[in-house]
């Protein structure tokens, strides 16, 4: 039977072999070592399709539905996810169970809408913050505007608005957007030089040109000889 919500189900092989050999093995292979836990079940260690947990694990907050072998499906989020630092490739990823109508805590990205007043800057302070939701209706971002919003105004965690079911968990008073008053040029180039002064800062007159050779005595000098 098709899941009934909107989570992507992910095929899966049982692991017997571990180990950075039989790791590198899997990827050869274009499979991702994964382990399955949670919910006082025993780490069940497995493998996942390499492209379709690529994708998958684009959105991080994605529900899985992992096909277990031999074994009922397992909804389950993406609790760490290890990825090479140059290559685009999946080393290891944490699944962790969730059932339904429990809530789970997750990070959800912070997104910023909309255009601030004239020479102003918007600076996100925040880049993701702590929700608790049910794992079937996990948001994708949350959406903070800025539209008009003048030189002082600071968006707290309180300030935004939670998905329907959702509640907030990080701090409230933590500070997500400040809007602050653009810098002029003239005003970037005077905080520099006092900056430089405060520092020691010294700078090399520019070289005058040489000055001319004294003329050789006895007069100018013919160009041609007689």
């Amino acid at each position: 039977m098709a899941p009934k919500h909107d989570e992507i189900r992910l095929a899966s092989d049982k692991r017997t072999e571990f180990g950075k050999g039989a790791a590198r093995k899997l990827r050869r292979a274009d499979k991702v070592p994964a382990v399955l836990y949670g919910h006082g079940e025993a780490p069940t260690h497995l493998a996942l399709p390499f492209h379709d947990t690529f994708q998958a694990l684009k959105n991080p907050n994605a529900l899985l539905t992992i096909a277990v072998e031999g074994e009922k499906d397992q909804l389950a989020l993406a609790k760490d996810v290890q990825r090479d630092p140059i290559k685009p490739i999946i080393e290891h990823v944490d699944l962790v169970i969730v059932k339904k109508g429990e809530k789970v805590v997750v990070e959800v990205p912070v997104h910023v809408e909309g255009e601030a007043a004239p020479e102003t800057v918007v600076t996100v302070d925040a880049q993701t913050l702590e929700i608790e939701a049910d794992p079937m209706d996990l948001p994708d971002n949350l959406v903070v505007s800025v539209e008009d919003a003048e030189v002082g105004t600071m968006i707290h965690a309180s300030d935004v608005t939670m998905p329907s079911g959702a509640t907030l968990v990080s701090d409230p008073d933590t500070l997500v957007v400040n809007v602050t008053q653009q810098i002029s040029a003239e005003a970037l180039e005077a905080e520099l030089a006092e900056a430089e002064e405060e520092a020691g800062v010294e700078h090399d007159e520019p070289e005058t040109e040489a000055a001319e050779a004294p003329a050789a005595e006895g007069g100018e000098e013919s160009s041609d000889e007689e």
